[in-house]
């Protein structure tokens, strides 16, 4: 056979080939990796822009803001973060805004609104509910009016081409007249309307396989926090890798999950949160997404 049939019938073969790529390969490798910026709070109320700065150097594509107020992230308008983030290569996806109980107050709709405008003016897809204080925790009725208010969001929300997402931790899944908050709260809204982040650390920490709530609910957990647990009674936060949870067995599930973006988070970091969050995109990289 001639060197150039044989060329082409090797290079035809290897094309071939290509199309019977595990496709979640070819769903993870299109993931930039993100980092919540909570973790770094404390430096980033000093030095916005430096850290912000940092965050790309060390290899992140994209983040989740928080401390909306105001109109405002870290005393940055939505204009003034956008060219931040744009003039340091990142973006971001999601922000974490209003708690739970924003949807339990009367007239809430107005300043929903504006923070949409925001929100679209910054560049972000999801608006993110992150937290439930500790005093509604124990109501369903007050999950139940949750799910109606965030149903009401979706609705506002898709109107100015954005969508809604609930972030948990472990106390969604705790018991309550025989069903859990996360249970109403998936139950109760649209699924064309409202998505969920799903903190795995949490979720793992509460006893559930993030596989398994995949499975629950397909498609509908656009989004996770990468966050490990340590391998003591404490169970306490650790960087990604360094952990309990089988990060390798939960990414294969991603297109099952539908998650469209993920961040790393570690809510307490032993030192420099720099340092903490290099040691958990190495890993992703090295280990995960490679």
């Amino acid at each position: 056979m001639p060197a150039t049939r044989r060329d082409f019938i090797k290079q035809s073969s290897l094309l071939a080939a290509g199309f019977f790529l595990d496709k979640e390969d070819l769903f993870k490798k299109k993931k930039p990796v993100g980092v919540q910026l909570y973790t770094l709070r404390n430096e980033i109320a000093k030095d916005a822009r430096g850290t912000l700065e940092k965050v790309a150097q060390l290899g992140y594509k994209q983040v989740e803001t928080f401390g909306y107020g105001n109109r405002k992230w870290f005393n940055l308008s939505p204009t003034e973060l956008s060219a931040v983030l744009k003039n340091n290569g990142l973006s971001s996806p999601s922000g974490h805004t209003y708690p739970g109980s924003f949807f339990l107050k009367d007239g809430w709709e107005d300043e929903w609104k504006r923070a949409v405008e925001d929100a679209k003016a910054l560049g972000q897809e999801f608006i993110t509910i992150p937290w439930l204080e500790e005093s509604y925790r124990n109501s369903a009725d007050n999950y139940k009016k949750i799910a109606a208010g965030l149903n009401k969001a979706g609705e506002i929300a898709q109107a100015g081409k954005m969508k809604v997402a609930y972030h948990n931790h472990d106390f969604e899944f705790a018991a309550l007249d025989g069903q859990s908050g996360f249970d109403i709260l998936t139950k109760d809204t649209d699924p064309k309307l409202v998505y969920f982040e799903l903190d795995l650390y949490w979720a793992v920490k509460a006893g559930h396989d993030p596989v398994k709530l995949f499975a629950q609910h397909p498609g509908r957990i656009c989004m996770w926090h990468v966050k490990d647990m340590d391998n003591t009674p404490k169970q306490f936060f650790t960087e990604v890798g360094s952990g309990v949870i089988d990060f390798k067995s939960i990414f294969k599930q991603a297109k099952l999950s539908g998650m469209k973006y993920f961040f790393v988070e570690q809510d307490v970091c032993p030192g420099s949160p720099f340092d903490s969050i290099a040691k958990s995109i190495a890993y992703l990289n090295g280990n995960v997404l490679k």
